[in-house]
């Protein structure tokens, strides 16, 4: 890759009548650029399979994960979860809740086998309170059925423990094998048997111990519900809309500082933009997305604004950012005043289109429309490598631009303001 970048600068320093046209230097960009996500792939692969990479991992800003520790890595991890933005923190914030106040219910109430209602709160716990809402009428219903038969079973067998010993073991493996696979009101159904020919090995019991996990399935239900309502009901949908804008906002300064990175006269190698705040809202997001994912239904209403663009936008930005001040087998003269006059034009265009996408995915009032889809740099004076290598990335970012807001762009008869 450096050889063939010393190659384009060799033959674009050359005598004007010997220069390759722009559309040559274009394309030499665009085989540049996918070898160096090949070569990303490669040590991404590396690293997986060795836990480290065999080779150097340039550039480190991307693969900072491979020199750290486990330890370090689960404190990052955490670390960058702390915070009312992250899904996960709403989810564990959720739970926590949930048991605490199941805990302190089920002491001041003094319900027998109290730890069925903490299990509930933990087993019915949904990330929207929509979701929860089917998960407890499934779990009662097949609560109701299952206490209807252990008590049958109860009152039938007396103190027969040897048969209760008898049965635990086929109930048993049909509760856990087969409840997953049928649902959750059976699995529900068949863990409330297991449950009565357990205890009917160890106490006496009556069809009351039906009674008591009834009520205290129904009280972790309710619980369950409360916090649902109480703690972010509709799970990450309205999060993905914030992450995704959160994301836009911190990665657009660096389509600035790239450009103006790439364009100093200096000669040698130039030091990349610092994108681990990039990276921190990137994974804020995809977190936030994934959830989003797992709470749509597959034949539901799909909201209509192209997250996979967002995502791919996102990461252009940061890997070009990194990747493009590499090469530094520049002419010291950097680009031609024009093509620099065209960069810095085209990247606060494209900081402003990308804040007024953000502005969109939050339902904010978006600013005017930026002309920020550049068809080339000014090809009158000399190109070289310096200003091809920034427009390729340059009109690349502003295609997916445009595209991720044409998505965002109401239909025909929909509410601007909906989803």
């Amino acid at each position: 890759m450096r050889g063939f970048q010393a190659d384009r600068v060799r033959s674009a320093s050359g005598p004007p009548g010997e220069r390759p046209p722009v559309d040559v230097l274009r394309r030499q960009s665009r085989v540049l650029a996918l070898a160096e996500s090949a070569r990303m792939v490669e040590i991404t692969a590396d690293i997986a399979v060795h836990g480290l990479p065999t080779e150097p991992a340039a550039p480190r800003a991307v693969f900072w994960y491979a020199e750290l520790s486990t330890p370090r890595l689960w404190a990052r991890r955490v670390l960058g979860n702390v915070t009312f933005r992250s899904v996960l923190f709403q989810n564990a914030v959720r739970t926590a809740l949930g048991l605490a106040a199941a805990r302190a219910l089920a002491g001041s109430l003094d319900l027998a086998h109290g730890f069925w209602v903490l299990l509930a709160v933990l087993t019915l716990g949904r990330t929207t309170a929509g979701a929860t809402w089917q998960a407890v009428r499934r779990a009662v219903a097949g609560n109701a059925v299952g206490a209807l038969v252990a008590g049958a079973l109860v009152i039938g067998l007396g103190r027969h423990t040897d048969v209760y010993a008898a049965l635990l073991g086929p109930v048993m493996l049909a509760a856990f094998a087969l409840g997953p696979l049928l649902g959750l009101a059976y699995a529900q159904a068949l863990f409330t048997i297991v449950v009565a020919t357990a205890f009917a090995q160890i106490a006496p019991v009556t069809w009351r111990l039906s009674e008591a996990r009834m009520i205290d399935v129904v009280t972790g239900s309710v619980i369950g519900l409360l916090c649902g309502l109480l703690a972010w009901p509709a799970g990450a949908r309205r999060e993905v809309h914030r992450a995704m804008a959160g994301l836009l906002r911190t990665c657009a300064p660096l389509v600035t500082v790239t450009a103006e990175a790439l364009l100093a006269p200096s000669g040698g190698s130039r030091a990349a933009p610092e994108t681990l705040p990039g990276v921190h809202r990137l994974r804020l997001a995809e977190a936030a997305y994934a959830q989003f994912r797992a709470e749509t239904p597959a034949d539901g209403e799909s909201d209509r604004a192209d997250w996979h663009a967002v995502l791919i936008a996102a990461n252009h930005v940061l890997l070009g950012a990194q990747w493009l001040p590499r090469f530094g087998l520049r002419p010291a003269s950097g680009a031609t005043d024009a093509s620099a006059a065209w960069a810095r034009g085209t990247a606060s265009g494209l900081v402003a289109q990308t804040d007024r996408v953000a502005r969109l995915l939050t339902a904010e009032r978006p600013g005017p429309a930026p002309r920020t889809a550049p068809g080339s740099a000014p090809d009158r004076d000399p190109p070289t490598p310096l200003s091809v290598d920034l427009e390729v990335w340059m009109t690349s970012l502003a295609h997916q631009l445009a595209r991720i807001e044409s998505s965002l762009a109401p239909t025909p008869g929909t509410d601007p303001q909906s989803g």
